[in-house]
């Protein structure tokens, strides 16, 4: 890559956008349909969708193959079926990574009497037909308390159990690790991207403060980095960047308001 940092803002307003009813939806990239082909993938990264489902609704039975899934609960239950016999209850906290590979199905529902908020993820993986795979991983909010907690991480690396159930990170088939913050007001945390050659990372705020179609609202976050590129990012918005390998990318709480914030570091 030649020149330095390079920062494209995905407002949340920009993002794909469907209510159903018992679905209300956003779409980071292309997705069902939406079709975007400007925003269809960032690296490995594929879906990027944040979910509300309400109380005894939810997704039935389908199929999905060479995809690696993962769920990022962030308020409710979402129960979870699939054709592995897998069938778990998750919560706030708890991410949820199948390796759909070959195939498989499954299914899921808002557990309980409330709404469940997610984001459904999908990365690209780096070898096809993988025997299908179930992980669920839990992190508390003080884990990510003011800190990046490594949630996703790339199978075979040191650290990373392939063990359904472990400490650590969710182990992913994709060159992709994802990071995840409750950043306190005033505070900045930084990450080094060490992608060899050319990183790509992808940050995401997470809409917290209820669901919003129209302008974004609630926590606010800037991103910088040494060559002083910057963003600002309010709920649900996301940015895309692309950086010498060993930039520093600088993410600091502006708004009054805890801010959930996803990293992800692609190659």
């Amino acid at each position: 890559m030649s020149g330095g940092t390079q920062f494209a803002l995905r407002s949340s307003t920009e993002r794909g956008h469907s209510d159903h009813g018992w679905l209300k939806t956003f779409h980071s990239f292309s997705f069902a349909n939406y079709s975007d082909p400007k925003h269809s993938e960032f690296g490995s990264l594929r879906v990027l969708n944040e979910d509300r489902v309400e109380a005894r609704t939810g997704f039935g039975i389908h199929s999905h193959r060479e995809f690696e899934i993962f769920s990022y609960i962030v308020s409710g239950e979402l129960q979870h079926k699939d054709s592995m016999g897998n069938t778990e209850v998750l919560k706030r906290g708890d991410l949820q990574m199948t390796s759909a590979g070959t195939g498989i199905q499954h299914s899921e529902h808002a557990h309980g009497d409330e709404q469940v908020h997610f984001l459904q993820i999908w990365s690209k993986p780096s070898v096809a037909n993988l025997k299908p795979a179930y992980f669920t991983r839990h992190f508390t909010d003080n884990e990510k308390g003011d800190r990046w907690a490594r949630v996703v991480a790339p199978a075979g690396e040191e650290g990373v159990s392939d063990a359904r159930q472990a400490l650590g990170p969710a182990p992913v088939h994709s060159p992709l690790s994802l990071y995840a913050t409750l950043l306190s007001p005033g505070r900045c945390l930084s990450r080094e991207l060490s992608t060899p050659a050319l990183s790509k990372a992808y940050v995401h705020v997470v809409q917290t403060s209820g669901y919003n179609p129209s302008a974004a609202s609630g926590s606010t976050i800037r991103v910088s980095t040494p060559d002083t590129q910057n963003a600002v990012l309010r709920e649900g918005d996301g940015l895309c960047v692309t950086a010498p390998d060993g930039t520093t990318l600088s993410v600091e709480n502006i708004g009054e308001r805890v801010a959930e914030v996803l990293l992800f570091e692609l190659a």
